[in-house]
């Protein structure tokens, strides 16, 4: 689950209870400030990192964080998010990676030059701690991961503006009214609710999805350059999810 945090110190242990294995949070400033511009909620820093802590003591490991980083917003604090999140700190335990910004949906008035790059993020860090690179845990796992020297933990840096990864895409997303994207820049979605309500066989329904995964055509971040001001359709972030 991928989440914002406000709910979860009450919420943690009874996910984890009911089976849930995996948690993100969504921050993107230590600052409150800064933290409420950019969540458009009136909700304290703090709030999202008690969470956090509950998540820990609840046994998720590891908690990820991800920190999008948008140019002249939230970017001067990409070394303090690591310093708190190194292992030893009150962040102990947390993987925290860093998303470079980018134009999902057509809303969020994306510009190219309010882009940090991953390797900008990885040379502000490892200027204050050395950092060494590490292997993907799994085929197609969209960020690079790296570790401290001193052993004091791992981030990891998703770079889909500026090293594309599209060729070694695996991942698809299901909205809440039904739909099925191969891509988070995609305009449609397949229907899978009706083929649902009309009792359709999981064979029938196994055959729809996999149809659709191998006619998938989705490059868009490998063509975003040339597409730019054309694909004026996108699904919005809040609608398809992370």
């Amino acid at each position: 689950m991928t989440t914002n945090g406000v709910l979860l110190a009450a919420k943690a242990q009874a996910l984890r209870d009911a089976g849930l294995s995996r948690i993100t949070f969504s921050l993107d400033s230590l600052d409150d400030a800064t933290f409420r511009r950019i969540s458009d909620a009136n909700v304290p820093v703090q709030t999202v990192l008690d969470g956090i802590a509950a998540a820990q003591r609840a046994g998720f490991a590891p908690v990820k964080v991800n920190m999008v980083v948008q140019r002249g917003v939230n970017d001067h604090e990409i070394v303090a998010m690591a310093e708190h999140f190194r292992a030893g700190s009150s962040g102990a335990g947390v993987v925290l990676r860093f998303i470079e910004y980018m134009d999902v949906g057509s809303s969020n008035g994306w510009q190219p030059d309010e882009v940090v790059s991953a390797r900008q993020i990885l040379e502000r860090i490892g200027n204050r701690y050395p950092i060494q690179p590490i292997g993907p845990d799994y085929a197609g796992e969209v960020a690079e991961r790296w570790r401290y020297a001193d052993g004091a933990g791992e981030i990891g840096v998703i770079a889909s503006i500026t090293q594309a990864f599209c060729h070694s895409c695996t991942r698809a997303r299901l909205s809440t009214d039904g739909k099925l994207y191969t891509c988070l820049f995609a305009t449609q979605g397949l229907d899978l609710r009706e083929p649902l309500r009309h009792d359709v066989e999981d064979q029938a329904l196994t055959g729809l999805i996999a149809e659709r995964w191998q006619r998938r055509a989705d490059r868009y971040s490998e063509m975003r350059h040339a597409v730019q001001g054309v694909n004026a359709g996108k699904i919005e972030m809040s609608y398809i999810g992370g």
